[in-house]
């Protein structure tokens, strides 16, 4: 994800095709709201596992039902928005050049010349409102309203669009915190909203979760400092030398470790939580090792896309074991 115009914008030659099918142009709005990446949605998997019995029936589906809509909606909206960002200052075509083979050009439709921009700004502008009503809807039928999850809630509806789009938040220095911060709103104002109340489990969860997203998005981050430093998007891959972003991705990965072992010794998770979550652990430093030692970055955001969804089944079998014994 991309922003700010500096460098001036790459142009399919011909636009789009006039006889593209309904199909086609579907394909097209699902890759422009990146619908197969799925990894902050699971998000609702862990809450559901949080809650006492797992319920799922009544408000509750209803409730989870409007927050995954929701959830999709403003994802959709966010991305769009920067991939036309991207598409506007050419950090796209350079990051996504003849030199990065790992990525499918189709995964860009403006570059690929399967949208216009106009159309992208208009399915992201509608996302955005249909994103706002679902979770109107989930708070009208969530069992629990206590504000701090209702503020959380709304808060996020408002920043998450905001990424390289109105404030652009991630040309403020802000793009990773944006990307641990948005599956952390996921998870706390989602469990409040069917609760009613607030665990240190829940924070633990919603802290590792949150960080799932940034450990894959530091390393394409890594792979696109050349487009990123064109257009002056400040990431701590930008800013900080080869060795100081090698650290800081390590530093990361230490944190979710720590989280993972102290979860135990201080009362917050059962004393086999670390155990649990150890294939994750293994699946960071495998990541780690391949990105960070050998080079691969986009290989390594492939790995780390697989330990968030490895993370969210640890999580889930540890909420559902716990409940099993409690």
């Amino acid at each position: 994800m991309t922003h700010s115009p500096t460098v001036g914008p790459t142009r399919v030659p011909s636009g789009l095709p006039s006889g593209r099918s309904t199909g086609a142009r579907l394909r097209a709005y699902l890759r422009l709201a990146k619908a197969g990446m799925i990894d902050y949605y699971l998000s609702l998997v862990v809450v559901w596992s949080l809650l006492p019995g797992q319920p799922l029936s009544g408000p509750v589906s209803a409730t989870l039902a409007a927050l995954l809509l929701g959830q999709m909606c403003l994802v959709a909206a966010a991305v769009a928005f920067d991939d036309v960002t991207g598409y506007r200052d050419g950090s796209d075509a350079t990051n996504y050049g003849p030199d990065a083979p790992a990525r499918k050009l189709a995964r860009k439709p403006l570059l690929a010349g399967t949208l216009h921009e106009s159309d992208a700004v208009r399915f992201a502008r509608g996302a955005l409102v249909a994103g706002a009503l679902c979770w109107a809807t989930a708070v009208f039928t969530a069992p629990s309203r206590p504000a701090w999850a209702v503020l959380g809630l709304v808060a996020a509806a408002v920043v998450i669009p905001q990424y390289s789009w109105g404030l652009r938040l991630s040309y403020r220095g802000f793009q990773e915190v944006f990307l641990a911060a948005v599956g952390w709103a996921f998870v706390l104002p989602s469990y409040g909203l069917l609760t009613g109340r607030i665990t240190g489990l829940a924070v633990v969860e919603a802290f590792l979760f949150g960080l799932g997203p940034l450990l894959f998005g530091v390393y394409s981050n890594t792979h696109d400092i050349a487009g990123d430093r064109a257009v002056r998007r400040p990431t701590a891959a930008c800013v900080l030398s080869s060795r100081g972003n090698t650290v800081f991705v390590g530093a990361l990965c230490l944190l979710e470790t720590a989280v993972i072992v102290a979860a135990a010794p201080l009362g917050v998770a059962p004393w086999w939580f670390p155990l649990v979550l150890l294939p994750v652990t293994v699946t960071r430093a495998v990541q780690f090792t391949v990105g960070m030692v050998r080079g691969d970055v986009l290989r390594a955001r492939l790995t780390g896309i697989r330990a968030h969804r490895i993370l969210v089944v640890a999580l889930v079998t540890a909420n559902l074991l716990g409940a099993g014994t409690a």
